[in-house]
C-alpha cells in the first residue's frame, strides 16, 4: 500500500497502460477517468487516508485499489460523493477475493456508490444498480445526431431550433471546447453553487476541498488525462459551461450549468450537443453522463451503463456500525428518487426551502472575512 505521493513512474505508468488498453481487453468502462492515477493523486492532495493498494504478480503491477480510510479502518471509495466511477483498476482476467483484499488494506468495511461495472467480488456486495448514461460519439458526431433525430425527433428540432434562435437574439454562438481561461471555471462555479442552492440542494463547492480537487484537476494535463472546461459563448459573454474529465476514450461529465437569465433557450442541452462534437473531434468513444435520472440524460443517451452502490464487510464491530448507520438513508433516499409519487412532493419542498435560502442569501448583509 502506498500515500498517493509514494507511487512510483513506473507504476504510474503501468496503471496508465492498464486503462489506455482496456477498451482492447474488453473492459472500456475501466478508462473512466475516475479510476486514473490523476484522480488519485489529486484526492490525495485534498482529503486525508487516500491509500493507493498495487497487486504484484512476479513483481509486476497487475491491478490498482485507490480507496480512502478513516483510523478506524473504515474505507470508502475514492472521492465519495463527488466520485462518478469506483473500483480497482486490473489487467484482463484478474480475479481477487473482496474479503482478503480488504483485509490487506486493513479495511473492515469498504463502501462505494458507483461500483464500475464487471467487479464481481464487490458486486455481490451490491445492494443496488443504477443506470448510467452515455452519448456514444465513436461513429463521429454526424452520425451521433443523426441517431438523436431518429430517437427523439422532435426533442433534437425543438434544441437545434433554440440554438438558431439565442444566436439571433443574443449575437453568434461561440463554443470552446477546451477553454483554459481560470475565471471562466470560477464562473461555472458561481452558477453551479447559486443551482444548489435554489433547488435545495447541498452546495458541493461550499465544501473548500472540492474547490481545490476541482481547481487542480483543472490544471491537470497530459496525453492521458485532462480537466476538461467547456463553454458556450454569446457574443463575448458565457451562457453555459461544463467542468468534467477526460481519458483518451472517456469523457466524464460533472460539473455542468449555465446562466439563468438564459434559461428558456434550453443553453445546457445546447452545450451538450457541442460537446458531444467537440469530444468526437477528439477521439473520444463516448461521453459519460453520471449516474441520475434526469429528463436531458434521457434524451442524449444512446445506451446506459450500470454502476453499483453498497459495501464489502469483513466480520467486525466498526463495520456493523457503520452500515448500520448508512444504510437506512441509502435505502430512504433511493425509494425517493425512485417513486415519482415521493420524489415529487420531496423535490417541491427543496425547491421551495432554496428559494428561501437564495432570498436570505441575497438579502443579508456581507460580512468581512
Amino acid at each position: 500500500m502506498y500515500r498517493p505521493g509514494e507511487l512510483t513512474a513506473a507504476d504510474r505508468g503501468a496503471w496508465t497502460a492498464l486503462q489506455s488498453k482496456a477498451h482492447l481487453n474488453g473492459s472500456p468502462e475501466l478508462a473512466n477517468p475516475f479510476l486514473s492515477p490523476e484522480f488519485a493523486l489529486a484526492v490525495g492532495r485534498c482529503r486525508r487516508g487516500v491509500r493507493i493498494a498495487v497487486v504484484r504478480e512476479e513483481g509486476e503491477a497487475t491491478a490498482f485499489f485507490p480507496f480512502q480510510r478513516s483510523a478506524t479502518g473504515v474505507g470508502r471509495a475514492l472521492g465519495l460523493g463527488v466520485s462518478d466511477c469506483q473500483g480497482l483498476v486490473h489487467r484482463p482476467g484478474f480475479t481477487w477475493d473482496a474479503q482478503e483484499l480488504l483485509r490487506s488494506c486493513g479495511l473492515s468495511v469498504w463502501e462505494f456508490d458507483h461500483l464500475v461495472e464487471g467487479q464481481a467480488p464487490f458486486e455481490a456486495a451490491a445492494s443496488g444498480t443504477f443506470p448510467s448514461p452515455v452519448m456514444d460519439v465513436d461513429q463521429g458526431y454526424e452520425a451521433y445526431l443523426r441517431g438523436l433525430r431518429e430517437r427523439s425527433p422532435k426533442f433534437t428540432r425543438t434544441t437545434l431550433a433554440k440554438e438558431r434562435k439565442l444566436g439571433r437574439d443574443h449575437g453568434q454562438l461561440r463554443y470552446v471546447h477546451d477553454e483554459r481561461d481560470p475565471a471562466a471555471l470560477r464562473t461555472l462555479m458561481a452558477w453551479k453553487s447559486a443551482q444548489y442552492r435554489r433547488t435545495g440542494r447541498s452546495d458541493r463547492f461550499a465544501h473548500a476541498w472540492i474547490n481545490r480537487l476541482t481547481q487542480q484537476l483543472f490544471h491537470t494535463r497530459s496525453q492521458q488525462f485532462a480537466g476538461i472546461l467547456s463553454v458556450l459563448y454569446a457574443g463575448e459573454r458565457p451562457i453555459a459551461a461544463h467542468f468534467g474529465l477526460r481519458t483518451e476514450r472517456v469523457l466524464a461529465c460533472w460539473f455542468p450549468a449555465y446562466d439563468p437569465a438564459f434559461a428558456k433557450y434550453s443553453p445546457g442541452l445546447v452545450l451538450h450537443l457541442r460537446m458531444a462534437e467537440g469530444a468526437a473531434a477528439d477521439g473520444i468513444a463516448y461521453l459519460d453522463l453520471g449516474r441520475g435520472q434526469k429528463e436531458y440524460k434521457d434524451s442524449l443517451k444512446t445506451r446506459e451503463l450500470g454502476v453499483c452502490e453498497g459495501w464489502v464487510t469483513r466480520r467486525h464491530p466498526i463495520a456493523y456500525g457503520h452500515r448500520a448507520r448508512r444504510a437506512p438513508v441509502r435505502a430512504l433516499r433511493n425509494a425517493v428518487l425512485s417513486r415519482p409519487e415521493l420524489f415529487e412532493p420531496a423535490d417541491r419542498m427543496l425547491k421551495r426551502m432554496g428559494k428561501i435560502r437564495s432570498g436570505h442569501d441575497a438579502t443579508a448583509k456581507p460580512t468581512k472575512r
